[in-house]
């Protein structure tokens, strides 16, 4: 009797360890020995899991999107502080970045010449915008669009304060309380015009 095929739950089991490491060390400087070594792995099976280590890189890029929306997604399912896009606002303003997560992406776009990495990146931003835009639109309501850019150009906005405050974070610019503060007041301008 043939052994059943447990690639798809070793890649489960190993997708954390290697976003964690490129996180860490980023995408030219993260080696598959090391890859192999920190997931519990010989560089042989770690390539049984994935072909190369590009394919490594696109299934730490699609983690990333999906435990944004996993975390978005239990956030926004809260009852306390408001609405939906109220709620993810206030847990990015806290949390955003504590992972090291966003370096993953910001070592994607180093690597946009490569198809298989851009079309992960735009994947998961195109996933990203549409349900920050959502969550803007039904903050906001149907009646209560007037003076206010449309929930996709807020949503872009959004992504792009949350790129801002991670860089700062990075070169330390910006300290935990000024990223808090500075996410909260320009994230309650953009989400109502206040």
């Amino acid at each position: 009797m043939a052994r059943p095929n447990r690639s798809a739950e070793r890649q489960q089991d190993a997708i954390s360890t290697l976003a964690a490491t490129f996180a860490e060390l980023g995408y030219r400087r993260t080696t598959t020995a090391v890859l192999a070594k920190r997931c519990g792995l010989t560089e042989v099976a770690l390539y049984r899991l994935w072909p190369d280590k590009q394919a490594m890189f696109v299934a730490a890029i699609e983690f990333v999107g999906q435990h944004t929306e996993r975390v978005w997604d239990e956030v926004a399912a809260g009852k306390a502080g408001g609405s939906a896009a109220e709620r993810i606002l206030g847990h990015e303003g806290k949390h955003l970045g504590e992972y090291g997560f966003h370096r993953i992406l910001f070592a994607g776009f180093s690597e946009t010449d490569e198809p298989a990495i851009r079309d992960a990146l735009r994947t998961v931003y195109e996933r990203l915008l549409r349900r920050i835009a959502r969550h803007v639109g039904e903050h906001r309501g149907p009646d209560s669009q007037k003076g206010l850019p449309a929930a996709m150009a807020t949503a872009w906005a959004l992504l792009g304060l949350g790129t801002a405050t991670n860089l700062g974070r990075e070169l330390g610019l910006l300290g935990d309380r000024a990223r808090r503060e500075l996410f909260a007041a320009i994230g309650a301008h953009l989400l109502d015009g206040r």
